[in-house]
């Protein structure tokens, strides 16, 4: 939409200014959607932990391992995140998310009765469907809920669940692996004999479906500078811009899209493809057992991924507050600059203890980008347009990032190297491409961003 009179300004009342909800309740909320998205990543990153078990049993090869791990859920996430983006900047963003919850509990748990490669396909394309409905909708409500100077230290907490949701599901998949695999089979009620791995995703897929209840308890806040209008059931409702107008305000921030949206899609490629293949990688070439690799890869990703990803959004606010605009941006850049000399060189150790403490920094560096991406759509974009914008950041990201990665570093290995035992020299040269190539984008970025903030101003004026 250019900066003329917009379509949804013309005969709508004044907007209200009110104030932000109370500190401790807004971070209430963000336990709660923290808490949501650490059950999405843990039913997301759980298969990566047993390629062993499910490629013996369905009988396929990494390639077609690396579809379950993150192409059939990357499509179906980012196809439905667009308009389930546009749902949340005009419905109640806590029921869509509740029913999404749900969803993808549900057919999480369902991947246990996966007895052919295509059930399992289009179980995991179901769950990508559901937590669709998660992040547009989180980010909206957080960015309701604070300020613009606590923003990116918000949705940073939130987004920790990107490493504690990982770092669980390889910590609780190692322990739960060592159980379940006790036994050659498991005979449940009204389903009879499984495999241990099958297993595996019952005890992880429904305790989200009893958590989605929590949502209830989280209370939608005034949407700051959003037209109201009233329905004809007389209730009051956000006014919706037109999608012609949603495309016109992004075509004129074109350049910011960009470098945003595939700069730090690169680094979700490298990161996605890392954790995909990391326990794989510490099982062939140093010999470790999927117990042992799941437990020492979770305990780094949680506590550094976490650590990291809170650091990237303090330092983000650090900087903003100091006269850096492009301070989200910023971050992005030198995160992705950081992490080349750890990032590089952990695949190449001649020991699994040397990789896991090389490890260690290399997952503090790549996590810190991880908040402030999302934070700076946030920050770029008005009001009611926030849900359709991180929507379409959800979909670049996890189509780039979650559905090529993991098939990146497979192909690597299947149709370069040719061996298995190469996987390490797969996760050097894909991460270390995509770092290089996020930095170039993120810097290009740099000068783009702080026009959409000045351009985000004058349109929300003349139409809000």
């Amino acid at each position: 939409m250019s900066l003329h009179q917009g379509s949804i300004s013309a005969g709508a009342p004044a907007i209200e200014k009110e104030s932000y909800p109370p500190r401790a309740y807004a971070w209430y909320v963000v336990g709660v959607l923290t808490i949501a998205y650490i059950f999405a990543f843990i039913d997301r990153q759980i298969l990566n932990l047993l390629v062993g078990p499910i490629r013996r049993d369905l009988h396929i090869s990494d390639t077609k391992m690396s579809l379950l791990m993150g192409f059939s859920f990357a499509v179906f996430y980012s196809l439905f995140g667009i308009p389930l983006g546009r749902l949340a900047d005009s419905r109640s963003r806590r029921t869509i998310i509740a029913v999404g919850m749900v969803l993808w509990s549900v057919l999480t748990a369902g991947c246990g009765l996966a007895q052919k490669f295509w059930h399992f396909l289009l179980l995991r394309m179901g769950v990508g469907v559901g937590e669709a409905a998660l992040s547009p909708s989180a980010y909206s409500l957080i960015a309701d809920y604070f300020p613009k100077e606590k923003r990116a230290t918000a949705i940073s907490v939130y987004s920790m669940a990107f490493y504690i949701g990982s770092g669980v599901a390889f910590l609780l998949g190692g322990l739960v692996v060592g159980f379940a695999s006790a036994k050659a089979s498991w005979s449940l009620p009204l389903v009879g004999a499984i495999r241990p791995w099958q297993v595996i995703f019952f005890i992880v897929g429904l305790p989200g479906a009893i958590f989605a209840l929590f949502l209830y308890t989280v209370r939608e806040p005034t949407r700051k500078g959003a037209r109201m209008t009233r329905a004809a059931d007389g209730q009051a409702r956000v006014a919706q811009v037109p999608m012609r107008d949603v495309f016109a305000y992004m075509r004129e921030n074109r350049a910011t899209f960009l470098c945003h949206n595939v700069g730090f899609a690169l680094l979700a490629f490298s990161g996605y493809g890392s954790s995909a293949w990391i326990p794989t990688f510490l099982i062939r070439k140093y010999g470790w057992t999927g117990s042992e690799a799941g437990v020492a890869y979770g305990t780094i990703v949680c506590i550094f991924g976490t650590i990291g990803i809170v650091t990237g959004g303090r330092m983000a606010d650090w900087l903003a507050q100091r006269g850096f605009r492009d301070a989200t941006m910023r971050v992005g850049l030198i995160g992705s600059l950081a992490w080349l000399p750890t990032g590089m060189l952990f695949p190449l150790m001649p020991t699994g203890n040397w990789a896991i403490a090389l490890l260690a920094p290399t997952v503090f560096l790549m996590s810190q980008p991880v908040g402030v991406a999302a934070a700076a759509i946030q920050e770029m974009m008005p009001n009611v347009l926030r849900g359709q914008a991180s929507a379409l950041y959800l979909f670049v990201i996890n189509l780039i990032g979650l559905g090529l990665g993991p098939t990146a570093v497979a192909m690597m290995t299947d149709y370069v190297f040719h061996d298995d035992n190469a996987v390490n020299l797969s996760l050097l040269v894909v991460a270390t491409v995509a770092h290089i190539g996020a930095a170039v984008l993120l810097w290009l970025g740099l000068k783009p961003f702080v026009r959409s903030l000045d351009h985000m101003k004058a349109w929300s004026k003349i139409n809000v």
